[in-house]
C-alpha cells in the first residue's frame, strides 16, 4: 500500500500553486512570442480571430491548472485538446501532464499522449506555414513524441522520489515510537524493581511494630518509662512504613504479578555499602578513586531516608557499570557529598577519548540505552535531579579534555 505524505500547511499548498501558475504562464507566453515571430516573418499564417481564441483558450487553461490534483486525467486530457488552438496554454499542458505521471498510471499516461502529440499536429494544420516542407509532419510527430516522453519521464521520477521520501519519514516516525515504548518499558520496569526493593523495608518495620506491640501487650510489669520508651519504638516504625507505603503505592502502577513463591530477594544496599561497591570494582580492574571517606558519609547518612540512600547506590552502580561498558581503560572519579537541609550530591566523572586510537580491552556489552532513563525515573519519584553528558573536565592539566560526567541532586531533609 503506498504510503500517503502528510498534508502540507495552508501557506505552502498556495505557493505550491502560485510558483506553478507562474512557470506555466512563462512558458506559455514563450511559445507566443515564438509563434508570434513566425506570423511577423512571414513564416506562418494567423488571423485576429485566431490570436483572440489563442489568448482565451490559455488564460481558461491557466485558470483549469489547479484542478489538476482532483481530476489528473481530465484536466490533462482538456489542457491537451485546448493546446489545438492555442500555444499559451502549453505550459499549463505540461505542468497538467507531469503532475498526471507522477501517479504512474501507465493506461492514462498512454491516453494523454495520443490526444498530446495529434493536438501538435492539428496545431500545425490550423496555422500552417506558407512553404511548408515535405518532411515537416513527420518532425512534428517524432518531435511532440520525444517531448511528451521527457515530461512523463519527469513525472515518473517526482513520483518516485515523493514515495520514497515518504517512505523515510514513516520509518523515522516508527523509530521514534519505538523508542518512546522502549523507554516506557523501562520506566515500567524501573518502577516496579524500586516497589520489590522496598517489600524488604516494609516486612522489617511491620515485624518490630508487631513485636513491640506484642511485647507491651503482654508484658504488663514493664516500668512506665520502658512502656514509654518501647511505644516509641512502635510510632516511630510505624510512621516510617506508612512512609516506606506512600512511595510503593506512588511508584508502583502495575500489580506485580508471577511471583507466585519465589524465594526472598536480599536487603538492597544503600550508602553504607558503597565501600564493598568500590572494591568490587576494584578487584574487577576499574581504577575507583574516591573523594571523600566514604565511611564517614554513610556514618552521617542516618536521617537521609532508605529509599533515598538506596537510589543514591544505584546511581553510583549505574555510573560504575556506564564506565566499565564505554571507558574500560579510564579512570573514574566518584564524589558523594551532601548534608541535612542542603541534599545529596552525585558526581561520576570518567574521561572520554577525543583523539588517537582507543586502548585495547575486553569487548563490552551491548548497551541497553536504558540504564539512564531508569535512574532519571528513579531520581524524579523522590523530587531529585538528574543529569548526563559530555563536557570539559576542569580536573585535567589544560582544563579542556573532554570527560563524561553523571551528576544527581537527591533531597535531605534538615
Amino acid at each position: 500500500m503506498p504510503t500517503v505524505p502528510a498534508r502540507p500547511s495552508r501557506a505552502r499548498r498556495v505557493w505550491g500553486e502560485t510558483w506553478r501558475l507562474l512557470v506555466a504562464l512563462l512558458s506559455g507566453l514563450m511559445v507566443m512570442v515564438l509563434v508570434a515571430w513566425e506570423v511577423d516573418t512571414g513564416q506562418r499564417q494567423m488571423s485576429d480571430t485566431q490570436w483572440a481564441l489563442d489568448f482565451v483558450v490559455g488564460l481558461v487553461g491557466l485558470a483549469l491548472l489547479p484542478l489538476r490534483r482532483k481530476a489528473p486525467l481530465t484536466i490533462a486530457l482538456v489542457l491537451s485538446a485546448a493546446a489545438t488552438v492555442s500555444s499559451l496554454v502549453v505550459g499549463a499542458e505540461t505542468i497538467a501532464v507531469i503532475s498526471l505521471a507522477t501517479t504512474r498510471r501507465w493506461w492514462k499516461v498512454a491516453v494523454v499522449g495520443v490526444v498530446f502529440v495529434a493536438a501538435g499536429r492539428v496545431h500545425s494544420s490550423l496555422h500552417p506555414y506558407v512553404t511548408p516542407e515535405p518532411y515537416d509532419r513527420w518532425v512534428e510527430l517524432v518531435g511532440g513524441a520525444v517531448m511528451y516522453a521527457l515530461f512523463v519521464w519527469i513525472g515518473a521520477y517526482i513520483g518516485l522520489r515523493r514515495e520514497h521520501l515518504a517512505s523515510l519519514q514513516e520509518r523515522a516516525e516508527t523509530a521514534e515510537r519505538e523508542q518512546a515504548s522502549r523507554v516506557g518499558q523501562a520506566r515500567t520496569a524501573e518502577r516496579t524493581r524500586i516497589a520489590r526493593e522496598m517489600h524488604d523495608v516494609l516486612a522489617h518495620r511491620i515485624s518490630l511494630v508487631a513485636m513491640h506491640a506484642g511485647a507491651l501487650a503482654y508484658r504488663t510489669d514493664l516500668p512506665p518509662e520502658k512502656v514509654a520508651e518501647t511505644a516509641g519504638v512502635v510510632r516511630d516504625n510505624a510512621h516510617a512504613a506508612l512512609t516506606e507505603l506512600r512511595e510503593v503505592l506512588g511508584v508502583l502502577r502495575d500489580p506485580l504479578a508471577g511471583d507466585g513463591a519465589a524465594p526472598p530477594e536480599p536487603p538492597q544496599p544503600s550508602l553504607a555499602d558503597l565501600a564493598e561497591l568500590f572494591a568490587e570494582a576494584r578487584a574487577n580492574g576499574a581504577d575507583v578513586r574516591v573523594e571523600g571517606r566514604v565511611d564517614d558519609l554513610a556514618e552521617r547518612t542516618g536521617g537521609l531516608g532508605e529509599a533515598v540512600s538506596r537510589h543514591a547506590y544505584r546511581i553510583v552502580q549505574e555510573g560504575l557499570t556506564n564506565a566499565r561498558k564505554h571507558a574500560p581503560w579510564a579512570p573514574v572519579a566518584v564524589s558523594v557529598a551532601g548534608a541535612p537541609g542542603e541534599g545529596l550530591t552525585i558526581v561520576v566523572r570518567n574521561p572520554v577519548r577525543t583523539v588517537g586510537p582507543v586502548p585495547e580491552a575486553p569487548a563490552p556489552p551491548p548497551p541497553s540505552g536504558l540504564g539512564l532513563v531508569g535512574l532519571t525515573e528513579r531520581v524524579e519519584l523522590v523530587g531529585g535531579r538528574l543529569s548526563y553528558g559530555t563536557t570539559t573536565d576542569p580536573t585535567s592539566r589544560d582544563g579542556r579534555a573532554a570527560a563524561f560526567v553523571l551528576e544527581a541532586w537527591l533531597p535531605w531533609a534538615a
